[in-house]
């Protein structure tokens, strides 16, 4: 059986300042340490890279779009494959296999003309054939991390033309089509995730599972030929991703905030900043319900978070910049929504630290300070559990950091680490500690909508969804984004922390590396939530100095 991510297991039970906020930036390390022996090693002329990844990163099923490779819970480009249209450093669109595309005035019809040079590793041409065979399987297999249930049909009217029916307006789609590679229909079998074959800048030449995956140019690309010819990635821990810097074995190796001052000798720390978003989600009806995905019944609601002017408390009660300082030694920011600097966000989401004013909402909504410091409201204590998933250092930080920052306010926090398969039944019940965040104003949709996989707050509005339902329905996808800012924040209703507060947003984790001196790696799009993939979306642009 393969192994599921978080994503597609809460899937399956049914559970322009951005370039400049969100590039990629290098500070040099401290190389004090007689420990740390340079590798001496010469890259001048070179055309390959080491680069280490989390074993997360590693696809359990293989480099298989119709899974989970380049989607769901790690979006990046699949590299291997090519996709339809992609995105720049700022989020725009451009084209990659599509030479030209447009929407209907309806917005249920999408229309990609495709290029005609295009072969696979294989040596068959790729066709429009390929594209509708590849999108209707990812919609009809239920084992996909790529949600395209808004797709009704895709069809190949021709060799180069390929029309996408939708079942209901969603713009957004564009955002998953960047990233969804495209695989040849008489080539595709059960083995395909273990020997892809594709028609991207790279093909796989070999994978060691729970080692290492080596990808070299593919020589048949139709498009610029990489600078970088080689690419070796490593799955390894965060302390032996350390110890392959420190022996000068890997080029890039990813670290953490914790680990950041430890920085190797001829290496220079690269800080990727991202949409990596930590949070809280808060339960806002009372407990005593009960909710069935799949056949699946979970508790829903909860007492305490069930009141407005707590959770709104909590939000002005948190130093944010505390965490961010405390817990990730300033290698993040403060968070306020999951799109923080995307061209959706809202800046009426932001949450200034306000204790004064969390205090009165708590006093105005009745909770009165017991003995012990701790609030009641009508025999009621301001005491609820809040999960984290167990074995993230950072995670389990923030959580003790969140009760510590709550306590003065009388709000008392119960800490509890454990597994998702735990997590996951609380998930609408209790406040969960959770990590999100993507290049798409879908993570914002899924989390929010009425229906959303991810809405664990179980807060509906009529007025939300109609944002959210015209936002995805524009001519455009950037004639949306003041609708996903008043679907947050219309003025008067939204899930602001002024207004229904359905979240508290903690941080936003900067993405660190260690990087070898002379290896210049290209401008970086924002990273999503997952610390791995999305380095290397422009590898082929990297290169060494002379």
């Amino acid at each position: 059986m393969i192994p599921t991510s978080r994503r597609s297991f809460c899937k399956l039970v049914g559970f322009g300042a951005t370039a400049a906020l969100l590039g990629a930036g290098v500070s040099g390390c401290a190389n004090s340490s007689s420990e740390k022996a340079s590798t001496g090693q010469s890259h001048s002329g070179d055309s390959s890279v080491i680069i280490t990844m989390t074993p997360s990163s590693e696809p359990p099923a293989g480099f298989d779009p119709f899974i989970s490779w380049g989607c769901g819970e790690h979006v990046h480009e699949p590299l291997i494959q090519s996709t339809l249209i992609t995105t720049d450093t700022d989020l725009s669109f451009k084209n990659d296999l599509a030479v030209d595309y447009n929407c209907s005035e309806d917005g249920l019809t999408w229309t990609f003309t495709i290029r005609d040079d295009v072969v696979f590793t294989n040596g068959d041409p790729l066709r429009a054939s390929d594209v509708a065979f590849t999108l209707n399987g990812i919609r009809e297999n239920p084992a996909s991390e790529a949600d395209l249930s808004m797709i009704d049909r895709v069809e190949a009217p021709t060799d180069t033309r390929v029309v996408i029916h939708l079942n209901k307006p969603f713009n957004a789609l564009l955002y998953t089509l960047a990233v969804i590679g495209i695989v040849p229909e008489n080539a595709y079998d059960s083995s395909y995730g273990q020997n892809p074959i594709g028609s991207g800048r790279y093909k796989l030449v070999q994978w060691d599972r729970g080692q290492q995956v080596i990808l070299e140019v593919n020589p048949d690309y139709y498009g610029e030929q990489p600078k970088m010819k080689r690419v070796v990635v490593l799955f390894m821990d965060e302390d032996a991703s350390l110890a392959s810097a420190m022996a000068g074995v890997a080029d890039i190796a990813y670290t953490s905030a914790t680990m950041a001052a430890q920085c190797p000798q001829d290496y220079d720390l690269l800080n990727c900043l991202s949409v990596d978003s930590r949070g809280i989600s808060f339960p806002v009806l009372p407990a005593g319900t009960t909710r069935e995905d799949a056949g699946v019944v979970y508790e829903v609601g909860n007492d305490v978070t069930a009141d407005r002017a707590l959770r709104q408390a909590i939000n002005y009660g948190l130093d944010r910049q505390a965490l961010v300082n405390t817990v990730l030694n300033g290698y993040g920011t403060a968070a306020y929504s999951v799109s923080d600097g995307m061209p959706w966000a809202s800046v009426a989401m932001k949450c200034e630290t306000d204790t004064a004013q969390a205090t009165q909402l708590l006093d105005q909504a009745g909770w009165v300070p017991g003995s012990d410091g701790i609030r009641s409201k009508d025999g009621l204590r301001a005491e609820f559990p809040l999960w984290y998933m167990v074995g993230d250092s950072v995670r389990q930080a923030l959580a003790e950091a969140v009760k510590s920052q709550l306590a003065p306010l009388g709000i008392a926090v119960e800490v509890h680490g454990a597994s998702y398969d735990d997590i996951v039944p609380r998930q609408y019940a209790d406040p969960v500690l959770w990590g999100w965040g993507s290049n798409s104003p879908t993570e914002l949709y899924n989390l929010s909508y009425s229906s959303g996989w991810g809405n664990f707050s179980s807060y509906t509005s009529d007025v939300l969804d109609d944002y959210m339902d015209r936002a995805l329905a524009t001519p455009t996808v950037e004639e949306s984004f003041d609708l996903w800012q008043d679907a947050q924040w219309n003025g008067s209703e939204g899930i602001a922390p002024q207004g229904e507060a359905t979240w508290a947003w903690l941080v936003n984790v900067d993405h660190l590396y260690f990087a070898r001196q002379g290896l210049r790696v290209a401008e970086q799009k924002p990273h999503p939530h997952g610390h791995g993939w999305s380095l290397v979306n422009n590898v082929d642009q990297w290169w060494w100095d002379e």
